[in-house]
């Protein structure tokens, strides 16, 4: 069930990322439902890997790479989708930092509480 809502909330935040971002296109709401999916299985297999490799890095610019590892999959899933496109690596960093934001604030209904007895 968590998949489905993050899926959901993810497919919300692409549709609403682009509203906001001129150089971010969604063809129509199936479109922002395959992205999320695409999005949701490249950031579980291919952002690890990434991560990993570009530990180096990512510690030299205290892990602001981390962004640049987030366009760049934003951009290989605007590659795989159809209606999905991204006009430059600039509108993708911005599209993540978006995404990631909306994601958050929509994520924070459904997010189980901590509570201190």
């Amino acid at each position: 069930m968590s998949f489905l809502i993050k899926m959901i909330v993810t497919t919300f935040a692409v549709v609403i990322g682009s509203y906001f971002l001129p150089g971010v296109v969604v063809a129509d709401f199936f479109t922002a439902i395959i992205v999320a999916f695409v999005l949701g299985i490249l950031n579980a297999l291919l952002k690890p890997i990434l991560v990993i490799l570009t530990i180096p890095v990512t510690v030299l610019t205290l892990g602001l790479f981390l962004l640049v590892i987030n366009a760049f999959i934003i951009q290989l899933a605007a590659y795989f989708v159809r209606g999905f496109d991204v006009a430059s690596f600039w509108y993708a960093l911005l599209f993540s930092i978006i995404l990631s934001f909306i994601t958050w604030i929509l994520e924070q209904p459904v997010r189980p509480r901590n509570t201190r007895y």
